[in-house]
């Protein structure tokens, strides 16, 4: 077996199926909760993610997978919209995001923090900028971030 991991391997077979399903992958996941395993597939389109676009990924997949049968575990396989908040890990996903509010979380603290929320003012692929509420820009290297997400707040 190639020395991808789990998640890199599905993105492989569930891009394709994803595409034919009008829709774009946005990420997959292999996780264990408790004693259970789950393999999530993150799918988005323009308008949002219906049940059926969820369906037409999950049968096809599933299929797939099981003729692959590379993943020794049970596991439960998940097909979802990435919802709200979303992760940002892709070029493609910060640039999407510009403009709204993210959260940012640093490996290493800058000024005694490590989690910074605003607005994403700037993107160029290897740094971005945030605005916050107190108007003030904080500039990040992306190499820096351990975690990125969109956040919504009512």
């Amino acid at each position: 077996m190639s020395k991808k991991s789990i998640p890199e391997l599905v993105a492989t077979l569930a891009e394709p199926i994803v595409e034919d399903a009008g829709c774009e992958l946005v990420d997959v996941e292999y996780v264990k909760e408790g004693t259970n395993w789950f393999l999530r597939v993150y799918i988005d389109k323009p308008g949002g993610v219906t049940l059926d676009d969820c369906e037409n990924v999950s049968r096809p997949l599933d299929k797939v997978l099981d003729e692959q049968d590379f993943i020794k575990n049970a596991y439960y396989l998940e097909v979802s919209s990435p919802g709200l908040e979303r992760k940002l890990k892709k070029p493609r996903d910060f640039e999407r995001a510009l403009g709204s509010l993210v959260e940012i979380r640093l490996y290493k603290a800058v000024d005694n923090r490590k989690r910074f929320e605003g607005e994403l003012i700037s993107f160029d692929g290897d740094s971005l900028v945030i605005r916050t509420e107190d108007d003030e820009e904080h500039h990040f290297k992306v190499e820096d971030i351990a975690k990125a997400k969109t956040i919504v707040k009512f």
